[in-house]
């Protein structure tokens, strides 16, 4: 569903707009308010394995954070998406930053969850308008598939599956298998 306006809003106007009623979120695409699929409880649990993850690696060297909207431009106008996951450095963040407000610059990693009713291609092309905004990279993760793809703004897109080693060199001393984050949350094999 799209919420129509008689015109495209502009950022300022989607950032004060007031709040849904229930636990509804929006992303701003094209001018036009998207509200984002509601989590379901494997996406959730995935959320939370990876929010720990990184948080048990990045000894305070950015924020990791969960649903925090972003400001960034997609083909040349504003977007607004809320990542599942998101991780900054202090590098492109400062650390004594503290605003009720969007994310204002491109995170290092954006970590997108396929949910019910959204396809692999319709992430793949989310990972690329990620990319071209400056976000350094895209983790799409398959809970159906058990895997994670990475997209890299330099490099074809690498995917990860069961016991593969996920390691990355701007993310030095992060690893894990795929496998390890489905057991921590649980998720049935099917």
């Amino acid at each position: 569903m799209i919420l129509q306006a008689k015109n495209q809003l502009t950022l300022q106007e989607f950032l004060h707009l007031p709040l849904g009623e229930g636990d509804v979120t929006y992303e701003l695409v094209d001018g036009q308010v998207i509200p984002k699929m509601s989590p379901k409880f494997f996406h959730a649990k995935l959320t939370y394995v990876f929010l720990n993850l990184i948080e048990q690696w990045h000894k305070q060297q950015g924020i990791v954070c969960p649903e925090w909207a972003v400001v960034l431009q997609r083909r040349g106008r504003d977007w607004v998406p809320i990542p599942d996951v998101l991780y900054i450095s202090y590098q492109r963040l400062p650390a004594n930053w503290n605003e009720d407000e969007a994310c204002p610059v491109p995170p290092d990693l954006v970590i997108e969850i396929i949910s019910p009713g959204q396809t692999f291609g319709e992430m793949i092309a989310k990972a690329k308008d990620y990319l071209d905004a400056q976000v350094l990279r895209v983790w799409v993760v398959d809970s159906k598939a058990r895997s994670i793809t990475v997209f890299f703004p330099d490099a074809a897109p690498q995917t990860y599956m069961g016991e593969e080693l996920l390691q990355d060199s701007l993310f030095p001393g992060l690893e894990f298998t795929v496998e390890q984050v489905f057991q921590q949350a649980k998720i049935p094999l099917k």
